[in-house]
């Protein structure tokens, strides 16, 4: 439903619009929210956390640190945004009448773990509940516990790791949704249901009611998921999973990502429907606008997809010093550092082409394919040489650099997806090409990498590939960035 990072998700409707967001981790702004009228075509419309004021994220903040897992409720005419920013911070609600934003500064919810959800009962009193899985009562005006925190499920026995609960009142029963067996290939979701926001829950006799353990589905990893009932009275479901490729143990490189499926209900029960890598089904299309593959960055402010390492400083970028350019003034000496100067988006197809105009005659940067701290590969110019790096943990790949006239130029990355074959055995999940263009418009591939580096089952964490502008040292500019799926879009 939506491609490439964007896990953890969250819904509400509000009249005839969805709206959804996901966890962003050691990325800055945080939160990406979402609308829809359909559950199948998106539009970003904003970041929840676009401040320093919200969310500060220090040096010391680990890769797949960061935010984690939020909840998005509409309640009394706000909506109710509840987060947590792991290690440092804690948890924390914000509000807004316009999801789009501007979003209010914190309130911080001290007792509460990760995962949190809210729910709100006839009363008007606020539930939060979280991993563990833990409750307690809030006020959500000061953040103070109105009791003690207490468990009040501990999902299926023997099941590791009960989290992302999501509580709802259906026909005057509590339903209790969670997810059980770990973010990777035991992940599932499970349900239990009671007569008041705090119990006493018994479990559906069928649970898990989703997961693609031990199966061949191309999706797995399915888990963590809410539901949402639509304007018609059909029910859904959005939840995370993975598309891996290649040989043992399948490498998935995009993160993981949002899908969807039907929901019905049996004998009290919600039962999940078909999980396909397309969506078949579902309410009247209402397309939104398709963003321009293309970015010239003429506008006033950056477009909400781009995210940038821990934090965007106002001294590290400016769409001002050099009108419809991008530039980046360095702060740290390469991607290994946590305060690398990067503009970069979501890698959303395993087959794309990005392509950006860049003046690096003042500095030394480029485009990068970012997994972590410790594992990218990028196409840097500078000092009128053109090389390719690439880290993969400790060790450190440099490819001969490749002198190129003075000037702009255009600099491209490509990825294209590889499996065994007669006469291809590869088992990688894809391969990464990196270059740049002559004026004539030809590919010179300068370095074709192994895509199953970048991976989480290599560098493991919780994120997916991001694809991006960088700059390590003086100042670099950037004219334009194009970002294309290559063939079919649904790779």
């Amino acid at each position: 439903m939506i491609p490439g990072m964007h896990p953890d998700p969250s819904i509400c409707r509000v009249g005839g619009h969805y709206y959804l967001a996901c966890s962003s981790f050691e990325y800055f702004p945080g939160v990406p929210v979402f609308r829809s009228q359909d559950l199948v075509h998106w539009e970003q419309i904003g970041n929840a956390l676009d401040r320093t004021t919200q969310l500060d994220l220090p040096p010391s903040t680990p890769s797949s640190g960061g935010v984690y897992a939020p909840t998005l409720r509409h309640h009394d005419g706000r909506f109710h945004l509840v987060t947590s920013v792991v290690p440092h911070a804690g948890t924390m609600v914000v509000t807004s009448t316009d999801p789009a934003g501007p979003w209010s500064d914190p309130v911080w919810l001290p007792d509460v773990g990760i995962d949190p959800d809210l729910a709100w009962d006839a009363d008007g009193t606020a539930w939060c509940t979280y991993a563990g899985i833990r409750q307690v009562r809030v006020d959500l005006a000061t953040g103070a516990a109105l009791e003690k925190p207490r468990k009040i499920w501990s999902g299926t026995p023997g099941a590791q790791w009960p989290e992302a609960p999501h509580l709802y009142e259906v026909d005057g029963t509590w339903y209790l949704l969670i997810a059980e067996g770990g973010t990777d290939a035991g992940h599932g979701i499970s349900v239990a249901r009671g007569p008041a926001p705090d119990g006493p829950f018994e479990p559906c006799p069928d649970n898990p009611i989703l997961s693609h353990r031990s199966t061949d589905h191309p999706i797995q990893n399915t888990g963590h998921g809410d539901l949402v009932r639509a304007a018609d009275g059909s029910w859904w479901m959005v939840f995370l999973g993975t598309r891996p490729r290649g040989g043992s143990p399948g490498w998935h490189v995009l993160g993981r990502e949002t899908f969807v499926a039907p929901v019905t209900w049996v004998d009290g029960w919600p039962v999940v429907g078909e999980v396909d890598t397309r969506m078949r089904f579902g309410l009247p299309p209402q397309p939104v606008p398709v963003p321009p593959a293309r970015d010239d960055f003429d506008g006033v402010d950056l477009r909400s997809c781009w995210i940038s390492v821990r934090a965007r400083p106002a001294h590290a970028w400016s769409l001002k010093d050099r009108p419809g350019w991008l530039t980046l003034h360095a702060q740290d000496g390469s991607l290994d550092d946590p305060s690398v100067s990067f503009v970069g988006r979501r890698q959303q197809h395993h087959s794309c082409r990005v392509r950006a105009l860049v003046d690096a005659s003042e500095g030394h940067g480029g485009l990068a394919v970012r997994l972590d701290d410790q594992h990218h590969y990028e196409v840097e110019a500078g000092g009128g040489e053109i090389g390719v790096r690439a880290r993969i943990g400790a060790l450190e790949h440099w490819r001969s650099a490749r002198p190129v006239p003075d000037g702009p130029v255009v600099l491209r990355i490509e990825t294209q997806p590889s499996g065994p074959s007669p006469d291809h055995p590869r088992q990688e999940p894809d391969v990464v090409r990196l270059g740049y263009e002559t004026p004539t418009g030809q590919f010179v591939v300068i370095d074709e990498l192994d895509g199953r580096y970048l991976s989480t089952q290599v560098a493991g964490g919780f994120t997916g590939r991001v694809i991006g502008m960088y700059a390590i040292s003086g100042t670099v500019r950037f004219d334009w960035l194009a970002y294309e799926p290559n063939g079919d879009a649904s790779l």
